[in-house]
């Protein structure tokens, strides 16, 4: 990944974006050719060295059988979205200002370890099913269904734990433009009803 030092992301931020990110691309280079699915992820940072991150897959799903013996990677997705040039104080200044986009994003490469196993691959949607249905005045359990359903939809996935071997992060938020220019950014996300934007474009011009 092309990471300018104005982008890049410190540890902290890293590990932020890893324990909030909810949904990635695996992508494996196999045998095949490369390989990808798109997957709810929950980040464990008590697994292994540098902690791993766990998914699950439909059995009819190739991906888990193909070898990644090319390796094996996640791409996590922060905000992103369209700048505008005329959200920039210095268009009237001079007018030399083009579109971007903004984004925040992570290649995690790791090692892929299949679990084809429900006991596993059951504690895991328990897991992801507590987390996004947590604060929910009506949330839903697991144990809500029929303990034969459960078992059977338990049986049609396969787990799969990416361990971390290293993080490639970059979060491009305005950093290298004016505060004046960075301001204008957050505000027309914000008008243009992208809250996520203009508070991520907002926090990275006070750390900057």
């Amino acid at each position: 990944m092309y990471v300018p030092a104005h982008f890049s992301m410190d540890d902290t931020e890293v590990r932020t974006l890893l324990e909030t990110c909810r949904a990635a691309d695996l992508v494996t280079a196999t045998p095949r050719g490369l390989l990808a699915t798109f997957l709810p992820v929950l980040y464990d940072p008590s697994a292994g060295e540098h902690g791993a991150l766990l998914a699950h897959v439909a059995r009819n799903n190739d991906q888990w059988r193909e070898p990644a013996d090319g390796g094996a990677m996640a791409i996590l997705h922060g905000p992103d979205g369209y700048v505008s040039p005329s959200w920039y104080a210095s268009k009237a200044e001079h007018g030399r200002v083009v579109p971007t986009w903004n984004y925040v994003t992570a290649h995690v490469h790791g090692d892929l370890v299949v679990h084809d196993d429900p006991e596993w691959t059951g504690s895991l949607v328990r897991r992801l099913t507590d987390l996004h249905e947590a604060g929910r005045p009506d949330a839903w359990s697991v144990d809500d269904a029929p303990a034969g359903f459960v078992a059977g939809q338990f049986r049609a996935v396969v787990g799969l734990e990416l361990r971390i071997t290293g993080v490639e992060a970059k979060a491009k938020l305005s950093q290298n433009r004016s505060a004046a220019d960075r301001a204008g950014v957050a505000a027309g996300s914000a008008a243009a009803g992208d809250a996520r934007m203009a508070e991520a474009v907002r926090r990275a011009g006070a750390a900057s």
